[in-house]
């Protein structure tokens, strides 16, 4: 990690951050097939992603030293009501910081953010082959449900997709509306969460 006098930090993503967010997404867009997008977004484009996120849902940034050395954020598993308690999750680090800590600090800070608000499961969804996401996954507690086969083609290559499932609540027989992020965000145990997901991280 950077060794600048100033801490990392894990906080919430603002559009101004669209640049640098931009600079981690945009080889992972081009070079790979982590992402089935096949053009990168704009910055405008992806400050109009962060704001629409954060109407719901949490997403994080970790930064140090005034870099963005990754991301995390959830968003909608489906559209229907009836999945309000269950959300995609993806993490994103940049490429030199790989390896670091970062991918499961921005983890310890997401879900146990998605636990306060009450939601029950997060589904992570991995283009495969891509064996260090299933790992980091898989380290968490996310179990495989299942995998699409060739449903995507990239690159020239036809690609599995599968989906990694993690339990964040019991199911309750009546769960209530999902908490908004903004209405937590000041609390301790929220703060306190952030923090205390940092202590992963390798220098």
């Amino acid at each position: 990690m950077s060794k600048e006098a100033s801490l990392p930090v894990i906080r919430l993503a603002t559009a101004e951050d669209a640049g640098g967010i931009l600079e981690i997404y945009r080889p992972v867009v081009e070079r790979t097939s982590i992402s089935f997008e096949t053009r990168c977004p704009t910055a405008e484009e992806m400050a109009r992603r962060i704001a629409e996120v954060r109407r719901s849902f949490p997403w994080f940034v970790l930064e140090d030293g005034g870099a963005i050395l990754g991301y995390a954020y959830a968003s909608p598993h489906k559209d229907r009501a009836a999945y309000r308690w269950s959300v995609d999750v993806a993490v994103y680090v940049r490429e030199n910081q790989r390896r670091n800590g970062v991918a499961g600090a921005l983890y310890e800070a997401l879900l146990p953010s998605l636990r306060m608000m009450g939601i029950h499961n997060a589904v992570a969804v991995i283009a495969l082959p891509n064996p260090a996401s299933v790992s980091l996954h898989e380290s968490l507690g996310f179990s495989l449900v299942g995998v699409y086969p060739k449903i995507g083609f990239k690159l020239g290559e036809w690609h599995d997709v599968g989906h990694w499932l993690l339990r964040l609540r019991e199911a309750e027989a009546d769960p209530g509306a999902p908490v908004r992020p903004d209405r937590l965000e000041r609390s301790g145990e929220w703060k306190a969460a952030l923090s205390a997901a940092l202590a992963g991280l390798r220098p």
